[in-house]
């Protein structure tokens, strides 16, 4: 799955996002690696790049990237969502 459906009542930066998590999960995008830049998520997927900003930023919101100023977005080292349900 590697298209945006315009048609989804899923906004296209979160369509994005979990296309992104998807290669995360996979292994095609490895921890501390980097992700691909708002640029290139610009023309893989022919959106604005504010589309791709939001997508990049909803990825860094859940945990799944950190970036490095002037460097770039990287994939984090996350940990299962359950953990922090076993604290409580």
């Amino acid at each position: 799955m590697s298209e945006i459906d315009h048609e989804s009542p899923t906004p296209v930066y979160r369509q994005i996002a979990a296309l992104i998590v998807a290669e995360i999960e996979n292994g095609a995008l490895e921890v501390n690696r980097k992700i691909p830049s708002e640029s290139a998520l610009t023309q893989r997927f022919g959106v604005a790049r504010e589309t791709a900003r939001n997508a990049v930023k909803h990825l860094r919101e859940e945990g799944w990237v950190f970036t490095v100023p002037q460097r770039g977005t990287y994939v984090a080292d996350r940990k299962p969502s359950n953990e922090s349900a076993a604290d409580e």
